[in-house]
């Protein structure tokens, strides 16, 4: 069971900051002082639940930090809450790496990977917890089993023996869920992450349950590009969908960003029915005539990174067109040249995929619909409440299928099936990251030629993006009926 979908303290805390760093965009007008001030009004001290109010205002303002767009303040060395502040204090992108960051002060310190004998323990004559350790780590202590840690070598078979269910494996919640290994133990047990191996896919920061990581954001900056008097323009991603309530419609959802202050909104289901049409022709020419082996998708950019870095060998089977959010861009700036795009998603690794030099001049800034939620909050927009004044009818049921694990390679074949008759399609999908590592090593062992090959690095696809805010089955169901809405299933011929 994850936690995901679920209002937790750790989602209020993040939502709450959010809001806050926006509210200094829209209304400080002293903002070293607001900021120096902002970790008192949080953690107050006479209403706080927590036992060490000193311990959570630090962690407060690391979060500050971030979501400002900032880097953590370094442990060993003094440094002001507001250093940088002039670099970010900016009407453009902001972005200094790393991306993710656990911040040391909130971490748990949790055990990696470690059996525990819990006070179930019935101190049973038969003790087949004992008999089945291979390694003789399992001894009487008191009456009760006890583990020697040295000894242990994590293989299970005493849990899965036990019958009063008395032998506890934890593990870190963080590496637990990082698909790549990223995940690394600094000298006081406090996770860290190793950025050579990091794909910014964010599902460490949405698994932590003391919520100890975070990644930047710029939601400060585009506040400050939107007080500028430019023209601001929204694309939202296909996963949008039910992300702002059940009863909030995508036609309502446009209303309350022309109400924050965008000029238009696009859906980037356009660019995804753009690349459909293409990545169905490149099949065609180069898979099914054999000049290349198989074909990757490129939408998620933590797939692309984590063939990138882990199996160079495949980087040039990697989709060579604009990816939806790029595509989707470039079609907004033909008829608004001077605009700035907003890409706002689901996703932590499309910051990264933004600030690429490639791709800087298309997108001038993404945020996430958690950090967007914080936006909403601190403008007072009730989204329940908004009267829809605009039409979202931009985009192909293929393309707005995107967002769901699978909803790629499935628009895909659409296409390759409606307009290139009679060709065999031989199409596989990878969601989650280690799933996606386990397709690629097969894909590189000559074991997928021919196909398709669509990776997702969060379970579930977008829906399941570190910048959610609903449950993914929930998400899931409401992407499927607005793709079923599109007057067009699949993009035209050009």
């Amino acid at each position: 069971m994850s936690m995901r979908g679920i209002d937790t303290q750790v989602r209020k805390d993040r939502r709450r900051i959010f809001k806050e760093v926006a509210l200094l965009a829209y209304e400080s007008e002293n903002l070293i002082d607001d900021i120096e001030e902002l970790p008192y009004k949080i953690v107050d001290y006479d209403e706080s639940p927590f036992q060490s109010v000193y311990r959570e205002r630090s962690i407060v303002r690391e979060r500050i930090r971030l979501a400002m767009g900032l880097s953590l303040r370094p442990e060993n060395k003094h440094s002001h809450l507001t250093q940088g502040l002039e670099e970010s204090n900016i009407a453009e992108k902001y972005y200094e790496p790393p991306l993710m960051q656990v911040i040391p002060s909130a971490c748990n310190a949790c055990p990696e990977n470690q059996y525990i004998v819990t006070d179930k323990c019935m101190g049973c004559v038969a003790h087949p917890c004992r008999e089945v350790c291979p390694r003789g780590a399992i001894t009487m202590k008191n009456g009760k089993s006890f583990i020697d840690e040295e000894k242990c070598v994590k293989c299970g078979k005493c849990k899965a023996v036990c019958p009063y269910d008395a032998i506890s494996h934890q593990v870190r919640p963080c590496l637990d869920h990082c698909g790549v290994g990223a995940i690394k133990s600094d000298s006081k047990g406090r996770a860290y992450i190793d950025n050579e191996h990091c794909v910014a896919c964010g599902q460490c920061m949405v698994s932590c349950p003391f919520g100890a990581i975070a990644d930047k954001s710029q939601i400060f900056q585009l506040i400050r590009a939107m007080q500028s008097g430019k023209k601001i323009i929204a694309q939202v991603a296909p996963a949008f969908v039910g992300q702002f309530g059940p009863s909030v419609t995508p036609e309502m959802l446009k209303t309350a960003l022309k109400e924050l202050g965008f000029f238009d909104v696009y859906e980037t289901a356009i660019g995804a029915d753009l690349g459909c049409m293409a990545e169905a022709e490149n099949y065609v020419k180069e898979v099914t005539t054999g000049k290349v082996p198989f074909a990757l998708t490129s939408c998620c950019p933590s797939w692309a990174s984590l063939a990138k870095i882990f199996f160079p060998e495949t980087i040039d089977k990697i989709s060579n067109e604009l990816t939806p959010m790029v595509a989707t861009a470039r079609v907004i700036k033909e008829k608004y040249p001077d605009a700035l795009i907003v890409f706002i998603g689901p996703c932590a690794s499309k910051k990264l995929e933004a600030s690429r030099r490639t791709v800087r001049s298309d997108v001038d800034f993404v945020i996430t619909f958690e950090e967007l939620t914080g936006m909403f909050e601190a403008k007072g927009i009730l989204l329940e409440e908004i009267k829809a004044l605009d039409q979202l009818n931009d985009a192909t049921g293929a393309g707005r299928g995107y967002g769901v694990a699978g909803g790629v390679a499935s628009a895909i074949e659409k296409c390759i099936n409606e307009y290139y008759p009679g060709t065999e399609v031989h199409i596989e999908h990878a969601e989650g990251l280690s799933e996606c590592k386990k397709m690629l090593m097969l894909a590189k062992a000559g074991k997928k030629n021919g196909c398709l090959i669509e990776g997702m690095a969060c379970p579930g696809g977008c829906i399941a993006g570190a910048g959610t805010n609903i449950a993914i089955n929930t998400a899931q169901n409401a992407v499927h009926s607005f793709a079923d809405e599109a007057a067009k299933k699949i993009p035209e011929k050009e």
